[in-house]
Protein backbone atom coordinates (compact mmCIF):
# COMPACT_ATOMS: atom_id res chain seq x y z
CA UNK A 1 0.00 0.00 0.00
CA UNK A 2 1.09 3.54 -1.00
CA UNK A 3 1.53 6.58 1.46
CA UNK A 4 -1.38 7.94 0.40
CA UNK A 5 -3.72 5.37 0.64
CA UNK A 6 -2.05 4.75 3.94
CA UNK A 7 -2.97 8.40 4.85
CA UNK A 8 -6.79 8.13 3.40
CA UNK A 9 -7.13 5.52 5.42
CA UNK A 10 -5.71 7.29 8.72
CA UNK A 11 -7.94 10.27 7.83
CA UNK A 12 -11.23 7.97 7.33
CA UNK A 13 -10.14 6.26 10.95
CA UNK A 14 -9.74 9.98 12.90
CA UNK A 15 -12.10 12.38 11.02
CA UNK A 16 -14.77 9.79 10.07
CA UNK A 17 -16.52 9.61 6.30
CA UNK A 18 -15.15 12.12 3.75
CA UNK A 19 -15.71 13.13 0.16
CA UNK A 20 -13.11 12.45 -2.48
CA UNK A 21 -13.12 16.23 -2.52
CA UNK A 22 -12.10 16.61 0.96
CA UNK A 23 -9.94 13.70 0.90
CA UNK A 24 -8.03 15.58 -1.94
CA UNK A 25 -7.87 18.57 -0.19
CA UNK A 26 -6.03 16.56 3.07
CA UNK A 27 -3.88 15.09 0.89
CA UNK A 28 -2.94 18.08 -1.25
CA UNK A 29 -4.04 16.33 -4.64
CA UNK A 30 -7.07 16.32 -7.01
CA UNK A 31 -10.82 14.68 -6.57
CA UNK A 32 -10.08 12.86 -9.38
CA UNK A 33 -6.61 11.51 -7.78
CA UNK A 34 -8.43 10.94 -4.45
CA UNK A 35 -11.05 8.66 -6.02
CA UNK A 36 -8.39 6.22 -7.78
CA UNK A 37 -7.05 5.66 -3.98
CA UNK A 38 -10.23 4.76 -2.98
CA UNK A 39 -10.89 3.28 -6.25
CA UNK A 40 -7.97 0.72 -5.17
CA UNK A 41 -8.77 0.75 -1.34
CA UNK A 42 -12.34 -0.59 -2.27
CA UNK A 43 -10.78 -3.45 -4.65
CA UNK A 44 -9.02 -4.39 -1.19
CA UNK A 45 -12.62 -4.68 0.54
CA UNK A 46 -10.62 -1.52 2.55
CA UNK A 47 -13.32 1.40 2.08
CA UNK A 48 -17.05 1.24 0.99
CA UNK A 49 -19.46 4.26 -0.08
CA UNK A 50 -22.76 5.86 0.92
CA UNK A 51 -24.49 8.66 -1.54
CA UNK A 52 -25.80 11.04 1.25
CA UNK A 53 -28.29 13.73 0.56
CA UNK A 54 -28.36 17.25 1.57
CA UNK A 55 -31.25 18.82 0.24
CA UNK A 56 -31.02 20.23 -3.39
CA UNK A 57 -28.39 18.95 -6.04
CA UNK A 58 -27.24 15.32 -6.70
CA UNK A 59 -26.21 13.51 -3.28
CA UNK A 60 -22.42 13.59 -1.97
CA UNK A 61 -20.50 10.39 -1.88
CA UNK A 62 -19.30 9.67 1.22
CA UNK A 63 -16.79 6.98 1.76
CA UNK A 64 -16.08 4.80 4.94
CA UNK A 65 -13.76 2.47 6.18
CA UNK A 66 -14.92 -1.06 6.62
CA UNK A 67 -14.26 -3.58 9.09
CA UNK A 68 -12.12 -5.19 7.50
CA UNK A 69 -9.82 -2.12 7.58
CA UNK A 70 -9.60 -2.39 11.13
CA UNK A 71 -7.38 -5.00 10.64
CA UNK A 72 -4.66 -2.38 9.16
CA UNK A 73 -4.48 -0.86 12.38
CA UNK A 74 -2.59 -2.45 15.22
CA UNK A 75 -4.55 -4.52 17.99
CA UNK A 76 -1.62 -5.10 20.85
CA UNK A 77 -1.41 -8.72 20.17
CA UNK A 78 -5.09 -9.41 20.30
CA UNK A 79 -5.58 -13.40 19.53
CA UNK A 80 -2.43 -13.71 22.60
CA UNK A 81 -4.64 -11.48 25.01
CA UNK A 82 -7.50 -12.89 24.75
CA UNK A 83 -5.59 -16.80 25.06
CA UNK A 84 -4.18 -15.20 28.30
CA UNK A 85 -7.05 -13.86 29.74
CA UNK A 86 -9.07 -17.39 28.91
CA UNK A 87 -6.15 -19.07 30.33
CA UNK A 88 -6.61 -16.93 33.75
CA UNK A 89 -10.19 -16.66 34.21
CA UNK A 90 -10.13 -20.70 33.55
CA UNK A 91 -7.08 -21.34 36.57
CA UNK A 92 -8.03 -18.43 38.67
CA UNK A 93 -11.98 -17.74 38.18
CA UNK A 94 -13.58 -14.58 38.09
CA UNK A 95 -11.82 -12.99 41.03
CA UNK A 96 -8.43 -13.65 39.73
CA UNK A 97 -9.62 -12.08 36.20
CA UNK A 98 -10.84 -9.29 38.49
CA UNK A 99 -7.59 -9.27 40.48
CA UNK A 100 -5.88 -8.55 37.09
CA UNK A 101 -7.93 -5.93 35.62
CA UNK A 102 -7.53 -4.13 39.27
CA UNK A 103 -3.77 -4.24 39.10
CA UNK A 104 -3.32 -2.76 35.65
CA UNK A 105 -6.19 0.06 36.67
CA UNK A 106 -4.25 0.86 40.06
CA UNK A 107 -0.94 1.03 37.63
CA UNK A 108 -2.40 2.96 35.25
CA UNK A 109 -3.90 5.44 37.71
CA UNK A 110 -0.32 5.80 39.79
CA UNK A 111 1.71 6.57 36.28
CA UNK A 112 -0.67 8.89 34.61
CA UNK A 113 -1.08 11.02 38.20
CA UNK A 114 2.80 10.80 38.39
CA UNK A 115 2.35 12.09 34.55
CA UNK A 116 0.20 15.02 35.35
CA UNK A 117 2.22 16.41 38.39
CA UNK A 118 2.52 20.04 37.91
CA UNK A 119 -0.22 20.46 35.73
CA UNK A 120 -3.21 20.81 37.68
CA UNK A 121 -5.53 22.58 34.69
CA UNK A 122 -8.37 20.21 32.73
CA UNK A 123 -6.88 21.29 29.72
CA UNK A 124 -2.97 20.62 30.80
CA UNK A 125 -4.75 17.20 32.21
CA UNK A 126 -6.24 16.81 28.49
CA UNK A 127 -2.98 17.34 26.64
CA UNK A 128 -1.05 14.77 29.21
CA UNK A 129 -3.64 12.30 28.49
CA UNK A 130 -3.72 12.80 25.23
CA UNK A 131 0.30 12.57 25.01
CA UNK A 132 0.08 8.93 27.15
CA UNK A 133 -2.66 7.44 24.91
CA UNK A 134 -1.26 8.31 21.94
CA UNK A 135 2.04 6.40 22.76
CA UNK A 136 -0.36 3.17 23.61
CA UNK A 137 -1.71 3.95 20.30
CA UNK A 138 -4.86 4.95 20.90
CA UNK A 139 -5.19 8.25 18.26
CA UNK A 140 -6.28 9.83 20.87
CA UNK A 141 -7.41 13.83 20.76
CA UNK A 142 -9.07 16.35 22.54
CA UNK A 143 -10.95 19.20 22.36
CA UNK A 144 -13.19 22.24 23.81
CA UNK A 145 -16.50 23.59 23.16
CA UNK A 146 -18.70 26.06 24.83
CA UNK A 147 -19.96 23.71 27.60
CA UNK A 148 -16.66 21.66 28.20
CA UNK A 149 -14.27 19.77 26.86
CA UNK A 150 -14.13 16.29 24.94
CA UNK A 151 -11.89 13.15 24.47
CA UNK A 152 -11.53 11.18 22.07
CA UNK A 153 -9.64 7.70 20.97
CA UNK A 154 -9.83 7.30 17.48
CA UNK A 155 -8.69 3.73 17.66
CA UNK A 156 -8.78 0.98 21.11
CA UNK A 157 -5.37 -1.04 20.46
CA UNK A 158 -6.57 -3.74 22.72
CA UNK A 159 -10.38 -4.04 20.84
CA UNK A 160 -9.77 -8.16 20.86
CA UNK A 161 -9.36 -7.90 24.74
CA UNK A 162 -11.75 -5.47 25.48
CA UNK A 163 -14.33 -7.30 23.23
CA UNK A 164 -13.95 -10.33 25.44
CA UNK A 165 -13.68 -8.62 28.65
CA UNK A 166 -15.49 -5.51 29.08
CA UNK A 167 -13.86 -4.83 32.66
CA UNK A 168 -11.11 -3.24 30.81
CA UNK A 169 -13.41 -0.24 29.74
CA UNK A 170 -15.02 -0.19 33.15
CA UNK A 171 -11.48 0.18 34.43
CA UNK A 172 -10.52 2.79 31.84
CA UNK A 173 -13.88 4.82 32.19
CA UNK A 174 -12.93 5.09 36.21
CA UNK A 175 -9.48 5.55 35.25
CA UNK A 176 -10.45 8.93 33.62
CA UNK A 177 -12.82 9.86 36.39
CA UNK A 178 -10.23 9.80 38.97
CA UNK A 179 -8.04 11.84 36.91
CA UNK A 180 -10.42 14.83 36.92
CA UNK A 181 -11.99 14.39 40.33
CA UNK A 182 -13.34 17.33 42.30
CA UNK A 183 -12.82 19.36 38.67
CA UNK A 184 -15.04 17.82 36.24
CA UNK A 185 -17.92 15.13 35.18
CA UNK A 186 -16.45 12.22 32.85
CA UNK A 187 -19.07 10.29 30.88
CA UNK A 188 -18.58 7.86 27.77
CA UNK A 189 -20.76 9.45 25.20
CA UNK A 190 -19.63 7.15 21.86
CA UNK A 191 -18.35 3.66 22.36
CA UNK A 192 -16.40 1.12 19.91
CA UNK A 193 -18.01 -2.01 21.07
CA UNK A 194 -21.34 -0.25 20.70
CA UNK A 195 -20.41 0.08 16.73
CA UNK A 196 -19.31 3.41 16.78
CA UNK A 197 -16.25 4.63 15.13
CA UNK A 198 -14.48 5.97 18.53
CA UNK A 199 -14.85 5.89 21.38
CA UNK A 200 -15.24 10.00 23.13
CA UNK A 201 -15.74 11.26 26.64
CA UNK A 202 -17.62 14.44 27.45
CA UNK A 203 -15.05 16.21 30.41
CA UNK A 204 -17.86 18.44 31.81
CA UNK A 205 -16.74 20.93 34.70
CA UNK A 206 -18.18 21.52 38.05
Amino acid sequence: MNDSSDRILYILKTKGPQTAAALGKYLKITSMGARQHLQALEERQLVNWQDISSGRGRPSRYWQLTPEAWQQFPDSHGELVITMLDSIQSVFGDTGLKQLISQREQQLDQQYHAAMQGRPEIHQKLETLTQLRNSEGYMAEWQEDESGYWFIENHCPICAAAQNCQNFCRSELQLFQSLFADQAKVSREDYILDGARRCSYRISPL
